[in-house]
């Protein structure tokens, strides 16, 4: 809306978006990721556009009510739900979930990201993941669990200092009472999980949900049986995994030897 209200104002003055660029010294480029939604305002560009657009204060004023999220769009609708979810349990077989990624952890993830981000964008989404991970602590707490292929932990994402410590953190946050973590040993015959990662949500007033992500799509599943498939599923894949004793055993050691 902050982005719908400057193109307003901008084609009102009859500017481009590079005229209104070179008026209050910032590029096309940067208005245009601003009334794209793309990026919020920075620094004074807030102020001169109001100077040069004869707003009276009026983006000055949205400014200070915008809020921005960095989190991909494709994720948004999820992330809504995660918020105040009561329970979440996921699977995953390539990466450490956001939820326990460390902060080096996640700028190695997203300065790697194809197509690159900026230097803002990756502050970005760096500080919007570790907000979401306030699930974690957050009262009521909810009840937590995750099934992770041994391929996630093994994986020296930043090399040797923030792998440790990575595995490190996995630890802390799996000694918590309503987090259950658990380790799917490589070697089983029979798996479960042979379809791919999701992600399982319990709402706030009792519904259920799943998230399934591949590259940049993604969607909800709300209906059944498909959901109902993917409830039975997890449950398979945590009798199939190590048990939580086992898995920190595993960790530890794995950790140890770095």
């Amino acid at each position: 809306m902050f982005g719908a209200l400057l193109r307003h104002y901008r084609e009102r003055a009859g500017l481009s978006q590079e005229g209104l660029g070179l008026k209050i010294g910032f590029s096309k480029s940067q208005v245009a990721m601003v009334e794209r939604g793309q990026r919020p305002p920075k620094g004074n560009f807030t102020e001169r556009a109001d100077a040069v657009l004869g707003t009276h204060g009026a983006l000055t004023v949205a400014a200070g009510k915008l809020t921005f999220s960095h989190l991909a769009s494709w994720f948004e609708p999820f992330a809504d739900e995660e918020r105040t979810a009561r329970a979440r349990h996921e699977y995953e077989t390539h990466v450490v979930p956001g939820l326990l990624q460390t902060e080096a952890h996640a700028r190695v993830v997203f300065s790697g990201a194809c197509p690159s981000l900026d230097d803002d964008q990756i502050e970005g989404r760096i500080a919007s993941r570790l907000a979401r991970q306030s699930m974690l602590t957050r009262k009521p707490v909810p009840d937590i669990s995750f099934v992770l292929e041994l391929g996630t932990l093994t994986r020296p994402i930043g090399g040797r200092k923030v792998h440790r410590e990575q595995l490190e953190h996995i630890l802390d946050i799996g000694a918590l009472r309503h987090v259950h973590m658990q380790v799917m040993p490589p070697q089983r015959e029979t798996h479960g999980g042979l379809s791919g990662p999701f992600v399982l949500l319990e709402t706030e007033d009792r519904r259920r949900l799943a998230y399934l992500e591949v590259q940049t799509s993604s969607f909800l599943v709300r209906e059944q049986p498909h959901l109902g498939t993917l409830f039975d599923r997890y449950g398979i894949l945590r009798a199939q995994a190590l048990s939580p004793e086992e898995s920190r055993q595993l960790i530890e050691q794995m950790a140890k030897e770095l």
